[in-house]
């Protein structure tokens, strides 16, 4: 799954520490989200929506073999 949390985290002039403290998570959890070796619980994503004034759908892009 793709993701556009790096480029919404800099439109926002947030650090990666910034943004974790915001969520309520680590810095480490916002790398591995960032470079996409970890997808978020729905809880997540939903913040991080909330946060960037925007959809889940459109911070998370799914490909089209991920989806069967």
């Amino acid at each position: 799954m793709r993701n556009r949390i790096e480029e919404l985290r800099k439109e926002k002039g947030l650090t990666q520490q910034a943004l974790g403290e915001a969520l309520g998570v680590s810095r480490q959890t916002i790398i591995s989200l960032e470079s996409g070796r970890y997808n978020p619980s729905l809880m997540l994503a939903h913040a991080l929506a909330v946060l960037f004034q925007t959809s889940i759908e459109e911070i998370f892009m799914f490909d089209e073999e991920e989806k069967s």
